[in-house]
């Protein structure tokens, strides 16, 4: 496939997340809730996420944004789900270094699952909080008070 064809095809995931968000939904029975707004573009998020014996059961998102916010949120749900808190940690920090330009290995981009096509997200700095808005809002509902 082509780099352009390529590129078409990332168009298109991103697209499809933004219009048929996955987990986008409040929970019954969630133990973590956080709302994080980013004042430059208007996104706003409502993290909720179950957590059963450290493990992240259930997560739904609701709120508004463009396209890159909620095709990142949808993106990140269906990534975390299933995983340890420091699996999920660890990948809302392979996630915000990608965005930032740093290099991480395959092995740990391919854990971000369709997350990792918004790394081109780094060529237009003033998506970066957009794309990272979700990832914030998971790493402080979980715990994780760095500003890094």
């Amino acid at each position: 496939m082509s780099l352009s064809g390529l590129d078409n095809l990332y168009r298109e995931v991103i697209l499809d997340h933004s219009k048929h968000p996955h987990h986008k939904h409040l929970l019954n029975q969630a133990t973590k809730k956080i709302t994080l707004k980013n004042p430059t573009c208007g996104d706003v998020i409502n993290l909720e996420i179950a957590l059963k014996d450290d493990v992240i059961e259930d997560i739904g998102f609701t709120g508004s944004g463009c396209t890159i916010s909620q095709a990142s949120a949808s993106m990140m749900t269906d990534a975390v789900i299933g995983k340890s808190t420091t699996q999920g940690l660890e990948m809302a920090q392979i996630f915000s270094d990608m965005v930032m330009g740093k290099k991480h290995s395959q092995e740990d981009l391919d854990k971000l699952k369709d997350a990792a096509i918004l790394s081109s997200v780094m060529q237009f700095p003033a998506r970066i909080k957009c794309a990272t808005l979700c990832w914030w809002a998971l790493r402080k509902s979980l715990g994780d008070e760095d500003d890094d």
